[in-house]
C-alpha cells in the first residue's frame, strides 16, 4: 500500500505531486505528534477489544521507534505517499505486516491530522511561551541595572515628558505578560483532543474518546464532530493572532531600539558582533537585526490573514482547502520563535549611555511639571498652562 485511499486508478503524476504540496516536507515536524496520537489511539483500541494487548505493545513500541527516528532525522517521507500520516502507517505495515492495518480503525485522516497539529501547536506555543519569557526577562534585567537613568519621553516623536530606561522596559515586559496570559488560554483552548470524531461526523464504532484523548496526551475531548472540523484553520489562526500580538510589541521595541541607539540620539549602544556593515561605506554599523525584527510582524500578519481566508467561505465538513493552512502556521510558529529569542539578545546586550540620557533632558522636556509646579501654588490650571506655554511661542 502506498497511500490510505489508493484506488484502481493510478493517479495523473503532475495532479499527484500538486495535490502533496509541501506537506511531505512540512509534514516531518509533525511525525513525533502523529505517533503520539496513533499510540493513544492504539492503546483505545485495545481497551476496547479490537487489538489485543500483544498488538497494542508492537504497534506503539514500532510508533515509538518511528518518532525516534524522525526526532534524529532518519524518517522520510516520500512525495507519493503525500503525508506522514501515510509514511508512517505503510512503515507498521512494512514491520508488522496485517497488524499495520489495523492501526486505522475507528478514525480518519480528518481527526489524525487534527490530533497530529494540536499536540504540535500545543509543544510550540510552549516554545513561544518559553521565549518572550525570555525577552521579558532580559528587559526587567535591563531595567535593574539601568532603570533609574532618564530619558526623554516622546509623543508625535517629538520631546514631551521625562520617562526613564526601567519605565521603558518595564512597559514592554507588562505589554509581553499581558501577551503570554492570551497564549495561554489559546493553549489550553487547542488542548481538545478531536480524536474520534473520523472524517467530521463520528465512527460507526463504539470508541473511547476520553481514553484515546488521555493516552495521546490531551486534556479534555472536544465533543462535536462538526465543530472539529469547524474548528480546523479558525484554532491556527487564533493562535497566530497571539503570535502577532507578541510580534507587534517585538515591532515597536524594535523601532525604539533602532532610534534610541542613532549616534544623534546615542540613548543605547549596541554591541558591534549585533550590527552589520555596508558593501561600499566602511562606517557603516547597521542595525539590521533590528530591522529584521520589525519586518517580521508584517510576515506574521500575513500569516494570519492568509489562514483566517482559507476558511473563509466554505460549508461545513472537510476542504482540502485547509492542507494550506500548514505552512502559515509554521512560518508563524518559527518567525515568531526566533524574532523574540533574537531581540532578548539585544535588550541583554544593550549598554545604556548616561551621559546621553541627560543630555538629552532639555528644558522643554520639564514644562509640565513647571506647570504643576504653579498648580500646587494654587494658579488654575489653564492660567499655568498658559504663563508657561508663553516661553514657547
Amino acid at each position: 500500500m502506498v497511500k490510505l485511499w489508493q484506488k484502481k486508478t493510478r493517479t495523473d503524476p503532475d495532479i499527484e505531486a500538486f495535490t502533496a504540496g509541501d506537506d511531505p516536507v512540512l509534514d516531518l515536524r509533525l511525525v513525533p505528534y502523529d505517533c503520539a496520537a496513533s499510540a493513544g489511539h492504539a492503546k483505545m483500541l485495545g481497551r476496547i477489544g479490537v487489538l489485543t494487548a500483544d498488538e497494542v505493545r508492537l504497534l506503539t513500541a514500532e510508533l515509538d521507534a518511528i518518532a525516534g527516528l524522525a526526532k534524529e532525522g532518519r524518517f522520510g517521507i516520500p512525495r507519493e505517499m503525500e503525508d506522514c500520516h501515510t509514511a508512517i502507517e505503510n512503515r507498521l505495515t512494512e514491520k508488522l505486516g496485517e497488524l499495520g492495518k489495523k492501526i486505522h480503525t475507528g478514525r480518519s485522516r480528518n481527526d489524525q491530522v487534527l490530533a497530529a497539529l494540536r499536540l504540535f501547536c500545543i509543544d510550540e506555543a510552549g516554545r513561544i511561551r518559553s521565549a518572550a519569557d525570555a525577552l521579558t526577562a532580559g528587559l526587567k534585567s535591563l531595567s535593574g541595572r539601568s532603570g533609574a537613568v532618564r530619558i526623554p519621553g516622546y509623543t508625535h516623536t517629538r520631546k514631551a515628558m521625562p520617562s526613564s530606561i526601567g519605565m521603558w522596559a518595564g512597559g514592554y515586559a507588562v505589554a509581553l505578560e499581558e501577551d503570554a496570559r492570551l497564549l495561554d488560554f489559546i493553549r489550553g483552548r487547542m488542548d481538545q483532543s478531536p480524536l474520534g470524531t473520523g472524517a467530521g461526523y463520528g465512527v460507526p464504532l463504539e470508541v473511547d474518546r476520553a481514553l484515546a484523548a488521555k493516552e495521546a496526551g490531551f486534556s479534555a475531548v472536544q465533543e462535536n464532530p462538526i465543530a472539529v472540523q469547524l474548528s480546523r484553520g479558525k484554532f491556527e489562526s487564533t493562535l497566530v493572532h497571539a503570535l502577532a500580538l507578541f510580534m507587534l510589541d517585538a515591532n515597536r521595541m524594535a523601532s525604539d531600539l533602532i532610534f534610541f541607539s542613532m549616534p544623534e540620539v546615542g540613548f543605547v549602544r549596541l554591541p558591534e558582533a549585533f550590527c552589520t556593515g555596508s558593501s561600499i561605506m566602511p562606517q557603516k554599523k547597521n542595525p539590521d537585526v533590528l530591522e529584521l525584527v520589525r519586518a517580521k510582524y508584517h510576515a506574521v500578519l500575513a500569516c494570519q490573514i492568509q489562514l483566517q481566508t482559507t476558511t473563509a467561505g466554505l460549508i461545513s465538513g472537510y476542504h482540502r482547502d485547509l492542507q494550506l493552512t500548514k505552512k502559515p502556521l509554521m512560518e508563524a510558529l518559527d518567525a515568531a520563535a526566533a524574532s523574540l529569542a533574537v531581540l532578548a539578545k539585544v535588550v541583554t546586550g544593550v549598554e545604556v549611555d548616561g551621559a546621553a540620557c541627560a543630555k538629552a533632558l532639555t528644558e522643554e522636556v520639564f514644562a509640565a511639571e513647571r506647570v504643576y509646579a504653579l498648580v500646587k501654588q494654587g494658579v488654575p490650571f489653564r492660567e499655568a498652562y498658559r504663563r508657561v506655554g508663553k516661553q514657547y511661542e
